[in-house]
């Protein structure tokens, strides 16, 4: 489909650098303009190329953080951005002819214009090659002709969709909008329109409708940055889109694809593997800033014990808030205030022998006030100003300095604190807050291992290296568990070490609906272990209507955390409403069946780099009713949660995709997908509808401490049918995954008009623990089933399900 736009300059009336090619090797294309810019093209797998543009006297970045190609971690130190390690480096046809280079490998193609470096890119689909992206025929690119900033300019169409851009307000399509990237502190943000926000995440991804192939752009920079996706219109130069940075040379990353699951496994590849997390951390976490701010903490925390026991609620961490921390009113890091927390080992013992880990509350700043901020001054731990002193800058409760992790005697000091203060007293792990480093002054500087960098454009960097620490910090301490930390701000990398959440949302319905869609557009930008304050932060308590609609949608996520500083004092909490607590109850016990899930996806993300939540376009991508905008999401390849998120309704209506049969979780009712369907949607329960052939791992035990039984829902096909189907298991906590001791489930699944077939084998030694499982059909499944790896032992049916006990061999 040609661009509908068209500039009123036809591209020989343009007049930019002419590039020639000086070199050209196995990996890169280098080339230069007489009037001294230049330009790299790196050809490092057949869907990734890497673009550097430097106009005359700008010099090219040195190093990278964000870039670990199939890595979980880099060195403190970065990456060289030359580094070719870790990517395959394959063959590709090189041509240079009549003003124009071309370069091709099996999957994506690059032409360019010489006469202003102007690019055309092309990927190989099932419909043959097709156009993904594509410069502006004019002023693509700054070589001095607009000021000190870098730019790169796209052409764009009407039929255009984008994707990605991290953490954002508003439309999971972000055509027609402008973002910033720049950490900020935002509380009380609205989450349909604010912007920034917390997290630093230069890429998207954009295909156009109604025909196939989509394209990825990672802008490799921690600087201050903005994406215009349509709003700025400029008739000279027709339809566009564009990225700027306030500095740095232009280093960016294309990658092309069939469709946006393929260009999105790729670039988290890219940017590293995302962390396995332990089991614990994906059951329901307590937090409240209430608790700890009171007077009297240790015995407020004990309260909260046991109303959980009162109340049947399963409860696996609770985020400590930072009153644990105060002196004199004010936060001071690393700290105990031993008034509210008489004994902080005897307060952590007692929630470990709940089943709950303590998540501590960390911040990266210290207070002027604080016991150590004048040896950390003298020891030169902190951001500094010009003149080598520390950097004094607002921040919770008066005026602190950040604290500098691109300086090693840093990070020792800090993973030295997380240790003695907070891991030594049975601190389970660690909740990095507060750490956007608003640090807005151009000459501050950080030590940039012994280089000495600006501060304002690195800033994104120090959050990422925080995070590094603490995880570091809790492996050191103990090397045989696998660290679990959090994360309010990051970049792009941050998968590879932290959790996150989408910091201080505000108690609405509004939050609501869009948080669902902030969530999405992290998962689309590689960050998949995420979640939101279930109920709001900051505002009024919930409403009980608005409160059992977040925790109907927050159990689907990654991290399921009810968290609140209420603006009437009241707190959060699953037994608030009374008339309430035995729907939370239930809902909070079906969020701990889908544990196995959950985890088997987190194997997933961490093996093959597949997001969690997914637009239900990312599955189902040549279905075009799915990329109208809607409140849907998909958990895996086979849920589809169908969230209400308006007040007062008690039904809703949602798009069954099509290319797949659907069952109602609750009713068994099946439906045919490519139609809209009307569903109850009471507060007793999700809408939530089963892809058909799905096999979803359960959790079948009562929900008490730490009962674990195996179970499997399967919702077999209607005729003849055969899959085979895997599924992770493992010790919950250990690092045995990294020494192959995990294990997989390994089912062959079978269906005839007749009869319904499963036969079921173990690998590795975690599936060795169950001796029995239950497999789960719906009621109106009544054909007979034969089983072969083990027997079967027991063969209910209710109406709604069908209930088989199988003893394994």
């Amino acid at each position: 489909m040609p661009i509908d736009a068209t500039p009123l300059f036809a591209p020989s009336d343009r007049r930019g650098p002419f590039f020639s090619v000086i070199a050209h090797n196995r990996s890169l294309v280098e080339l230069t303009s007489p009037e001294g810019h230049r330009a790299t093209i790196s050809v490092l797998e057949n869907d990734l190329f890497r673009v550097q543009v430097a106009s005359r006297g700008q010099e090219p970045l040195q190093r990278t953080w964000a870039i670990a190609p199939g890595q979980d971690d880099i060195p403190w130190e970065g990456r060289e951005r030359s580094a070719l390690d870790g990517f395959s480096l394959p063959e590709y046809e090189y041509a240079v002819e009549s003003g124009s280079l071309s370069l091709k490998t099996s999957r994506m193609r690059l032409d360019v214009d010489l006469n202003g470096f102007i690019c055309v890119w092309r990927s190989l689909t099932a419909d043959g090659w097709r156009t993904v992206a594509e410069d502006r025929p004019t002023f693509a690119y700054n070589f001095g002709q607009l000021d000190r900033k870098t730019y790169h300019y796209l052409r764009r169409s009407a039929d255009d969709f984008y994707v990605g851009l991290g953490e954002k307000a508003g439309d999971t399509n972000r055509a027609g909008g402008r973002y910033r990237m720049v950490n900020t502190d935002a509380a009380f943000y609205s989450a349909r329109t604010s912007d920034p926000l917390y997290k630093h995440i230069p890429f998207y991804m954009a295909r156009r409708r109604g025909q196939k192939g989509a394209v990825g752009l990672y802008y490799d920079t921690t600087a201050d940055c903005a994406f215009d996706m349509g709003r700025e219109l400029d008739n000279y130069h027709g339809a566009y889109r564009h990225f700027s940075a306030e500095t740095g040379a232009l280093d960016y990353y294309v990658i092309g694809g069939e469709d946006f699951a393929a260009v999105l496994r790729r670039f988290t590849w890219l940017t590293g593997r995302p962390f396995l997390p332990p089991r614990w951390s994906l059951g329901y976490s307590g937090s409240t800033m209430s608790y700890t701010e009171a007077p009297n903490a240790q015995e407020r925390m004990g309260e909260f014990l046991g109303l959980c026991r009162r109340h049947g609620i399963v409860c696996r961490s609770f985020h400590l808030s930072s009153g644990y921390t105060t002196i004199d009113g004010k936060r001071c890091v690393f700290t105990w205030n031993r008034d509210k927390f008489p004994d902080p080992a005897l307060f952590a013992r007692q929630y470990r022998e709940n089943g709950i880990r303590l998540v501590a509350n960390i911040k990266p700043a210290l207070l002027m006030v604080h016991p150590e901020y004048d040896q950390a001054a003298k020891e030169g731990l902190f951001i500094t100003d010009a003149e080598g002193k520390p950097l004094v800058v607002p921040f919770w409760g008066g005026n602190a300095s950040y604290l500098d992790f691109t300086n090693p005697d840093t990070v020792a000091w800090w993973k030295k604190r997380i240790t003695d203060q907070l891991l030594t007293v049975g601190i389970a792990s660690m909740w990095n807050d507060n750490n956007e480093f608003e640090v807005w002054q151009p000459d501050a500087l950080i030590n940039g291992f012994g280089k000495g960098l600006p501060a304002a454009d690195n800033r994104p960097l120090q959050t990422l290296l925080m995070c590094k620490a603490s995880v570091e910090a809790q492996r050191e301490y103990d090397p045989g568990r696998r660290p679990f930390s959090v994360s309010r701000a990051g970049m792009a990398g941050m998968q590879r070490y932290v959790q996150t959440w989408s910091g201080d949302n505000v108690t609405s319905w509004e939050t609501l609906k869009y948080n669902l869609k902030m969530g999405l557009g992290l998962s689309l930008s590689g960050v998949y272990n995420i979640g939101h304050d279930v109920g709001g932060f900051l505002g009024p308590a919930p409403e009980p209507e608005l409160f059992i609609r977040w925790i109907q949608f927050g159990i689907f996520l990654p991290r399921f955390s009810i968290h609140s500083e209420n603006l009437d004092e009241r707190v959060t909490e699953p037994w608030m409403y009374p008339e309430l607590t035995p729907l939370i109850r239930a809902l909070i016990n079906f969020r701990e069946r889908l544990i196995p899930q959950f985890m088997d996806l987190l194997w997933q993300a961490h093996r093959d780099y597949q997001p969690i939540l997914r637009p239900v376009f990312y599955n189902f991508p040549d279905d075009p009713a799915c990329l109208e905008e809607n409140d849907d999401m998909m958990l895996g390849e086979d849920l589809l949660v169908a969230a209400a998120i308006e007040p007062g309704v008690q039904e809703r209506r949602t798009y069954l995709p099509a290319g797949a049969v659907w069952t109602d979780w609750w009713t068994g009712r099946r439906y045919a997908g490519g139609q809209t369907v009307t569903v109850p949607a009471g507060w007793d329960r999700t809408p939530l509808f089963a892809r058909e052939g799905a096999l979803i791992a359960l959790n079948t035990a009562d929900q008490v401490m730490e009962a674990d039984r195996r179970g499997f829902a399967w919702f077999p096909p209607a005729g003849t049918a055969a899959a085979d189907r895997q599924v992770f298991e493992d010790d919950s906590e250990s690092l045995q995954q990294d020494r192959g001791g995990h294990g997989f489930w390994s089912f062959t699944l079978g269906s005839r008009a007749e009869a319904l077939a499963v036969g079921i084998s173990r690998t590795g030694p975690a599936p060795e623990r169950f001796d029995e499982l239950d497999l789960e059909l719906p009621g109106r499944e009544i054909r007979p089933l034969e089983v072969t790896g083990g027997r079967l032992e027991a063969d209910k049916n209710d109406g709604l399900r069908r209930m088989i006990r199988i003893r394994l061999n």
